[in-house]
């Protein structure tokens, strides 16, 4: 089974300017997500930016950059223009990997792909880990998924659901072993992915400000499985550098 896997990455960050560039550990962050879509084991790993400082940066560790137009709105939008540039076939599985999660699983890059191959009858595929907190559920930070029974979502929402129809307050959480949250890492076939960057927005994804519930209401079949492993979060702040810093700098290996 083969896949790609596209980086959309862009300079500009409300928090964080600069952020694929950002030093993590002795290197920038970008060259970290890199390196962990080629442990994947994907056929092709390809970096789409707008931006020239991030294109020679990746270009200069040896790495595959595209060039991308500075008007797309979405990370979706930016991949299928990697996929119409580089040709790739109707059937291509491609997966969206952020890039600025530097310490992803590579095994959870797989296992998306996997999952989608496994499927013909779905449109997209997508992770999500149990939530074991009751300070996450109600975290509009942090996206919750319901599922049915053969692990298809159902809707994805920045509330928190379930929502228990007896609970009185915060204090009353709903059982939490029902309860995921959704980890952002996509699966796509090729022609779904220009169909779907296509479409119009909808209510719902405007409300949520969630790209996938443009699928889910156009009526894509999503499948949501459980993350083999689950990802640290990743770098939105210079807190979240210094964090994830500190793990890089204590895995890298002695002289």
């Amino acid at each position: 089974m083969s896949f790609q896997v596209v980086i959309p990455a862009r300079y500009g960050s409300t928090r964080l300017p600069g952020k694929p560039l950002v030093d993590l550990a002795g290197a920038p962050m970008i060259r970290h997500v890199y390196e962990r879509a080629l442990a994947s084991g994907a056929e092709e790993v390809v970096v789409a930016t707008d931006d020239d400082r991030i294109l020679e940066v990746v270009e200069g560790f040896g790495g595959q950059a595209c060039p991308t137009s500075v008007h797309h709105e979405s990370g979706s939008d930016r991949i299928a223009e990697v996929a119409t540039r580089r040709g790739w076939g109707e059937d291509t599985l491609v997966v969206n990997l952020q890039g600025d999660e530097p310490l992803t699983p590579p095994g959870i890059i797989r296992q998306v792909a996997d999952n989608l191959a496994q499927r013909p009858e779905a449109s997209m595929a997508t992770l999500c880990t149990p939530i074991s907190r009751a300070a996450q559920l109600y975290d509009p930070h942090t996206v919750k998924v319901v599922r049915d029974a053969r692990d298809y979502a159902l809707y994805f929402s920045r509330a928190p659901i379930p929502w228990e129809r007896d609970a009185l307050d915060m204090e009353t959480a709903p059982e939490l072993q029902v309860c995921h949250r959704h980890i952002g890492l996509y699966a796509y076939r090729v022609g779904y992915l220009k169909r779907f960057t296509r479409m119009e927005t909808c209510a719902l994804e405007r409300i949520e400000r969630l790209e996938q519930l443009r699928a889910l209401y156009n009526g894509a079949r999503i499948h949501v499985d459980v993350a083999l492993e689950v990802p640290p979060a990743g770098v939105d702040t210079r807190e979240d550098m210094e964090r994830v810093t500190m793990i890089l700098g204590a895995k890298r290996p002695n002289p």
